[in-house]
């Protein structure tokens, strides 16, 4: 099973080395070097990664020079994984875990978790809610319990997360004369 961990970002210098946009909580251990991710269906080893102006710079054994690391820029990073891996931290989770998960606002059940979308700032949840889909970011104010061993997330009351029609600002009944 794979993971996202990270999205290549410019290259970085003359030889090879790539920003990289890291979404995963471990990236001392996902961009160690010698390990491997999977970028756009190929495999790459991390020769060596290091940290600069705020971002995450990796270079790859299989990445020489500048001309290659530009035709990687926008990539998917990926790791594999045991499916019955989970992270470290208590308060983390994989995407496979989330999916499949009862979405519940108080006691009640509304919807399905569908996915997760990786956003550059956050983290989005896709959840099905009578035949559509509604996405809510995946910030603790908005999801302030994810319990997978039970299988439900909890959503906050906020009036339009789950019905982006009844937000308050939301656009009914457009004037057009």
């Amino acid at each position: 099973m794979q993971v996202v961990i990270g999205r290549i970002g410019r290259a970085h210098g003359i030889r090879g080395e790539l920003n990289v946009d890291i979404r995963t909580d471990e990236p001392e251990r996902r961009f160690a070097p010698g390990s491997s991710v999977v970028c756009g269906g190929r495999t790459l080893t991390v020769k060596q990664s290091r940290h600069h102006g705020g971002r995450l710079v990796v270079s790859f054994e299989e990445v020489p020079d500048r001309n290659a690391a530009e035709l990687l820029h926008g990539t998917v990073l990926e790791a594999e994984i045991d499916p019955q891996d989970t992270p470290d931290d208590p308060d983390e989770f994989y995407d496979h875990q989330l999916v499949g998960l009862a979405v519940r606002a108080g006691d009640t059940v509304v919807g399905t978790v569908t996915g997760l979308v990786h956003l550059p700032y956050q983290d989005t949840l896709a959840v099905a809610i009578d035949g559509r889909e509604v996405f809510i970011p995946f910030v603790t104010e908005l999801v302030p319990l994810v319990d997978v061993a039970a299988g439900f997330v909890t959503v906050a009351d906020v009036e339009g997360l789950l019905d982006p029609a009844k937000a308050e600002n939301a656009v009914s009944d457009i004037d057009t004369n």
